[in-house]
């Protein structure tokens, strides 16, 4: 699996390539989106609804968009956070890791995990966190079996929706 930074185009714009693959990606997870309320109708996700989604992630100065390619397809993209905006908070933050559902349950999430993981431990981080959506009991499960440990309980900085917050140790 290769692992690169979302490329952009001199105005800073997604390529309209990448767009197209980013969109069918988002697409394809209804189940999330739903769950989520990101998107107005998570029947019809539009490129421009993914590129001002990704705009609004983008902002944060220490944002990163990650996609994850196999065999030259776009499989998955993780969103990162090398700052949370509570200064308390010291680690750094996947705020979203997303496989596209139609290769789900073949390793590529763990192993987008795992590369996003070892990022982190290169710059030196001692930990991680995430926040998963209260309902989405997949998620948590997944993150769980990966090592991740639930450490508080609070609504999300965006929509204020419930969510368990989870911490892994970069050992």
């Amino acid at each position: 699996m290769l692992l690169t930074s979302l490329p952009l185009t001199p105005d800073h714009d997604i390529p309209a390539p990448v767009l197209t693959e980013l969109t069918a990606l988002y697409a394809a997870n209804h189940e999330f989106f739903s769950l989520s309320g990101d998107f107005p109708d998570p029947d019809d996700i539009r490129p421009e609804q993914v590129a001002s989604a990704l705009a609004e992630e983008l902002a944060h100065p220490d944002a990163e968009v990650l996609l994850a390619r196999s065999e030259g397809l776009l499989v998955g993209v993780a969103i990162t956070l090398a700052h949370h905006p509570d200064p308390a908070d010291p680690d750094p933050w996947i705020g979203l890791l997303m496989i596209d559902a139609g290769v789900h349950r073949q390793g590529y999430g763990q192993r987008l995990a795992g590369l996003v993981e070892d990022r982190f431990r290169e710059e030196g981080r001692t930990a991680v966190r995430l926040a998963v959506l209260d309902g989405n009991d997949r998620a948590l499960a997944f993150w769980s079996a990966l090592g991740y440990e639930v450490v508080d309980h609070r609504t999300d900085r965006q929509l204020d929706r419930p969510c368990s917050v989870l911490r892994k140790a970069l050992d």
